[in-house]
């Protein structure tokens, strides 16, 4: 933790010393974080620290904590521009249990191919271009994210290509390390492919479609995985917004037999704005994983979901979130042997730039 504190000190050093020195070249910086302070109660549990194991945001049981502290920079100059930021956290603790380096948010670098900067390549660390719910929960519909989003990649590591070639339409490519991985620790994984295609035919109307394929493990079997995730984002008027997603995945279990098994997950989010201060949601959702694919419990993952939030902004980067959930399963997945849960949820968050 020292090392990371040295060099963390150093960064901005030289960040600082660039600013300085170069401000006749137009070197532009900019800081921004974010602070999440929570705390969480699961009704079914008594003796546990964590609320469920298939979640990794807010997820301290009776507990008062930090569920993501962030600080990024981001430094562009001509056509080059490159993304630093650190985080930590209980959601750190939780998601990047397997990966040696947990205090990288994102790092990467990128470059313009052309002079109108409608295609750029980067290569680094960053966040996934799958999904519609960031780590950065302040922004999403709800406190806590959906089932889907908790279970599909946060992160991604690799090379990625964009190409914008109007404002309705853009393409990624990408090359990664796999589902999840900044370190691929076993040499037998190649590199997964991913795209990304983002259709906005009005300004409040976004189209999405993301796309994984590459070699993932199922126990001790290492066989492909093919995965897509849709949704589409509407703000319908001045009140009402809704994000309508879907996410499916097929895994080779065996490769001598062709044996594949599949999950699945939709979910519907509305959400109302009151007025200036005050906003709500709920959300729908339904999460089929029998063969324990992505989330491993000790019966078939079958469980449906249903969520009310109410959000009060107390100012235009400050927000306090409250947030009932139930949970309920065909099987006794959660605690004390039960095949329903509910848990409150709240949040205050700070982000600034």
């Amino acid at each position: 933790m020292r090392n990371n504190s040295i060099f963390i000190a150093v960064l901005f050093s030289c960040l600082s010393w660039a600013q300085d020195s170069l401000s006749d070249d137009k070197v532009n910086i900019n800081f921004s974080g974010y602070i999440d302070g929570y705390y969480a109660y699961d009704f079914r549990n008594s003796k546990q620290l964590t609320k469920q194991s298939f979640f990794y945001n807010h997820n301290r049981h009776n507990e008062f904590n930090i569920n993501l502290a962030l600080v990024s920079a981001f430094v562009s100059y001509q056509n080059i521009y490159a993304k630093l930021s650190f985080h930590g956290g209980t959601y750190v603790d939780d998601n990047y249990i397997n990966e040696n380096t947990k205090n990288i948010n994102e790092a990467y670098l990128g470059i313009y191919l052309d002079s109108a900067k409608k295609s750029n390549i980067e290569f680094g660390i960053f966040s996934s271009y799958i999904g519609f719910e960031s780590a950065i929960t302040g922004t999403n519909l709800t406190l806590t994210r959906s089932i889907l989003a908790e279970n599909s990649p946060y992160f991604m590591t690799g090379v990625k290509y964009n190409y914008k070639p109007s404002n309705k339409w853009m393409f990624s490519g990408m090359l990664s390390n796999g589902w999840q991985r900044i370190s691929k620790q076993d040499k037998r994984i190649a590199p997964a492919i991913g795209t990304q295609l983002i259709y906005k035919p009005l300004d409040n109307s976004t189209f999405n479609w993301s796309t994984f394929f590459g070699k993932e493990y199922y126990g001790t079997h290492l066989g492909m995985r093919y995965f897509s995730n849709l949704y589409w984002d509407k703000s319908w008027n001045s009140k009402w917004r809704t994000i309508l997603g879907y996410d499916f995945g097929i895994q080779e279990t065996n490769s001598k037999n062709n044996k594949f098994y599949h999950w699945m997950s939709p979910v519907l989010i509305a959400q109302y704005t009151i007025n200036d201060k005050w906003q709500s949601a709920v959300r729908f959702e339904y999460y089929q994983d029998k063969e324990n694919i992505i989330i491993t419990t000790s019966s078939p993952f079958d469980t449906k979901g249903y969520s009310l939030n109410f959000d009060y902004n107390i100012n235009s980067k400050a927000k306090f979130r409250i947030e009932g959930r139930y949970l309920d399963s065909k099987e006794a997945i959660f605690y004390n042997n039960k095949c329903n849960n509910f848990s409150l949820t709240s949040s205050l968050s700070y982000e600034f730039n």
